[in-house]
């Protein structure tokens, strides 16, 4: 039985996530699926220009997987320009770790990237925040400081 896949990082959700050819109406177009994790690997690697390790780090893959999800966006990026096919990007084994914090200072609470290393209430600017998402974001061995789940253990 194969090992289930681990679900890849993203930073970025797009806001446009359907690409149609000029001129061709929709229902005659052939469609291809660009997943979500494809994307954030094009967006790290050729429009952050960062390295494949570090592309790998963020999203918390080795670089042989970031390499072969490069690959196969490339492909079906390719494949749809040269075709004359709709791109779709929907779907993928991916998490964005948004975590919901709480303020100890004022008890705003915000939404932000639980991978940020410092964390700052929007509302007073203290950084005595604690991540109030229990079991969402946090997982074994990859804990931060301002984690409740520290707290419990």
């Amino acid at each position: 039985m194969p090992r289930p896949t681990k679900l890849r990082k993203i930073a970025f959700m797009p806001e446009n996530r359907y690409f149609l050819p000029v001129g061709k109406p929709k229902c005659s177009l052939e469609e291809i699926q660009l997943k979500l994790e494809e994307v954030e690997a094009m967006r790290l690697k050729d429009i952050e220009k960062l390295s494949q390790e570090e592309c790998a780090k963020q999203m918390h893959v080795s670089r042989q997987t970031l390499q072969i999800i490069l690959d196969e966006a490339r492909r079906k990026v390719a494949k749809a320009l040269t075709e004359g096919m709709a791109i779709h990007i929907q779907g993928g084994n991916y998490t964005m770790n948004i975590c919901k914090y709480e303020c100890q200072n004022c008890g705003h609470k915000f939404d932000e990237a639980y991978e940020k290393e410092k964390h700052v209430c929007p509302k007073c600017g203290s950084d005595d925040v604690l991540c109030i998402n229990m079991n969402r974001c946090c997982m074994k061995g990859n804990r931060k400081p301002w984690c409740k789940k520290n707290e419990e253990e």
